[in-house]
This record gives C-alpha cells, structure tokens and sequence, in this order.
C-alpha cells in the first residue's frame, strides 16, 4: 500500500499503553484489510476519495485516499444526516416543547387532512407515517433552486397512503417535516440550530448541514454520473442541481445535506455509545437508539437505524447507525464498543451492496 505507514494509520491514536498485544495484532490486521481495499479502490480510480475513522475502546485510528488529502476532508453524508439533522429536534425533548406521540398537527396546524391528522412525531421519525421518501416533483423543485422552505411546503400537502404505524416505508420527507417542527419549536433555522445544539457541542470542526463555514478545498465532490435518481443521476440537466451543485450543497436538507469529516461521525456516534451529556441526558441519547417499530416491522430508532445486522457484517443487534446514498456507512456496536465510518465519493447505486468498497470495508470488522 504506497504512501501507508504506520503512524499516517494511526493518526488519533490514543490510550495504546496497556493494550493486550494480541488485541493490537488483531485490530491492526482488521484496519490493514480495510486500508487495502481503501487504497485499491482509489488507485484504480474506482473511488476518487475515501476517508476511514474506526474507534474500539479508546483507541482510534483513521485515514484518508486518493483526493481526501487528510482524514479531516468532508464528505456529503447522505441519510448519515438524518440522525444528526434529528438531534436537534430531540434537543427540544427534555424541554418539553414536545412529545413523540404528539399529533404532528399540532406543531404543524395544516397538517390535519384525514389520515395527515393521525401522524404523530414519532412515526415521522421511525418511517412508519405512510409519506413518501420524496417530493413527486422534486426534480422541479430542484431544478429551479427551490428555498427547503418550498420543499416543506410541499411535504405538508402529502397524503400518507397507509395509515399511519401500520406500515415501514423508508420516508426522507417525514425527516424534512420533524426538522420543521424543530424549526418552528426553537424559533431558529434547522441548519443555523444543527450547528449550535450538534457540531458545536461535540467539536464536529469539520462538519455543517449545507455549507457553513467549511473549507470547499476540503470538500469531496461525489461520483455524480453513479448518483441517485432524485439527485439527476448524473445527467446533463441536473448539474446545476445535483449532489455537486453550489445550490445542493447550501441547501441544508436535514434529509442528507449534511457534509462531514469521518473522525467527525465517529465524535458523533461515540455520544450515543458513551453518552456525556453534550447533547442532552443520557436517557434521550438511549431513548434515540432504541427500537421504536413493532415486532415483525423494520427495526428503526429515533431518525437512527438500529438492529444493523444486514448492513454491518458481524455485528450485534444492539448497532446503530445509518448508511448514506451518496456512498457512506457509519455504525456502532455497543456489545464490542466499536465504531466504525467509512465515506466515500462512489454512490451507493454504483454496485451492488457487498461490491461497494464501504462495505467491503464495513466488513473487515466483523465478528471473527
């Protein structure tokens, strides 16, 4: 692996004194796979930019390749913001400005026609409100740079076509409705409270929904012509709205705008593995992580996805954590207090889910 050294490798390291020899040995050979698989992807020019942050106890390591120069690079998360995007509504928990069963109607008065009426906070949160994943005309909307305060315009006319709890269908717009309630609740813009009540508080330096004050130097731009259907999939008359675009990128959509450094996700996940208080108790930081869907339903948390066996090779039930369209995975296992986030430029769609270098990488983490 040209260019890979050990202590490039283990740039957070921290806490290595004491370290059983054979745990070192095992974590070092688990991260070298991952690296590899990292730096071929990006030799072959497969990936153009890839950054790796893992955490077991308290030691970290992390990397970064091909056009991420340093591990401090961001990346456009995808899904990997709902989570962070809904902690600033669970901010407001404790407050009591809100319950998770309150009727969305009463946050959002116009959100009352027939089954809207039944929706409560809890099922926008857990994809069980019976909205869609996008806007039917979200590529109009895009393509004439729309403010995110159309888009939730927009979401408030939708019928839900299930009624609300009795179905999981995954829904970007239920998320875009909870950040509204954020919104009207704190009296403060979702992107403008994201910053105060998240990255601040954790020290996420690197890290803004839209573009805040990030060094665009230091942001990747995504593998476009592999991009989501709702992104343009790289055609010619998306560029000035795709994943890439100025007008993309400062948009805020709490629905997966948020741009971050890998060691940054890891901050973030870390709060929920060892709660501190940074954010709010530590009973809404578990309560978030829960399961909230009933049994034989898709397992789901507040904004997080939980129960990740599927998606992170070998892990417990208890992970949690999201993965990202844009090409990104980040989880945490409780049962072996180990995190671990690999971002990528490659958007998920471009191969099939266990082709991706994300998660050929997740992988490597598995339980041996």
């Amino acid at each position: 692996m040209p260019g890979i050294t050990r202590r490039s490798m283990l740039t957070f390291a921290a806490g290595v004194v004491g370290m059983s020899p054979i745990l070192s040995a095992a974590q070092d050979s688990q991260f070298d796979k991952a690296l590899k698989i990292l730096q071929d992807a990006t030799d072959s020019q497969q990936v153009r930019a890839a950054s790796i942050f893992l955490q077991r106890g308290n030691i970290q390591m992390a990397h970064s390749f091909g056009e991420a120069k340093t591990p401090d690079a961001s990346f456009l998360l995808g899904s990997i913001s709902k989570p962070i995007a809904m902690v600033a509504l669970l901010t407001l928990l404790k407050q009591e400005k809100f319950g998770l069963d309150d009727l969305v109607r009463k946050h959002i008065p116009q959100f009352q026609h027939d089954a809207q009426g039944r929706v409560t906070i809890r099922q926008l949160l857990t994809h069980t409100s019976g909205l869609p994943d996008q806007l039917p005309n979200n590529a109009e909307l895009r393509s004439r740079h729309a403010k995110l305060s159309e888009f939730v315009d927009q979401a408030i006319t939708l019928r839900p076509h299930f009624e609300p709890g009795s179905q999981y269908e995954y829904s970007s717009m239920g998320i875009l409705l909870a950040a509204e309630i954020a919104q009207r609740l704190s009296g403060t813009e979702i992107r403008e409270l994201v910053d105060h009540v998240v990255l601040r508080p954790l020290d996420m330096q690197h890290s803004a929904l839209g573009v805040g004050t990030l060094d665009p130097g230091q942001s990747m731009s995504c593998q476009v012509e592999f991009g989501a259907v709702e992104s343009g999939s790289g055609s010619e008359e998306s560029k000035s709205w795709d994943w890439n675009s100025p007008f993309w990128r400062q948009l805020g959509a709490p629905w997966g705008g948020v741009q971050a450094s890998a060691p940054d996700v890891g901050r973030f996940l870390r709060e929920f593995l060892h709660p501190t208080g940074k954010l709010f108790p530590p009973d809404v930081a578990r309560l978030m992580i829960a399961n909230h869907n009933p049994t034989g339903m898709e397992t789901r948390g507040l904004g997080f996805d939980v129960g990740m066996e599927s998606a992170c090779k070998g892990c417990s039930s208890s992970t949690f954590g999201h993965t990202g369209s844009t090409g990104t995975i980040a989880w945490a296992d409780p049962a072996r207090d180990l995190i671990c986030v690999v971002l990528t430029t490659l958007p998920a769609r471009a191969l099939t889910a266990h082709e991706h270098p994300r998660q050929l990488a997740s992988d490597c983490f598995g339980l041996n």
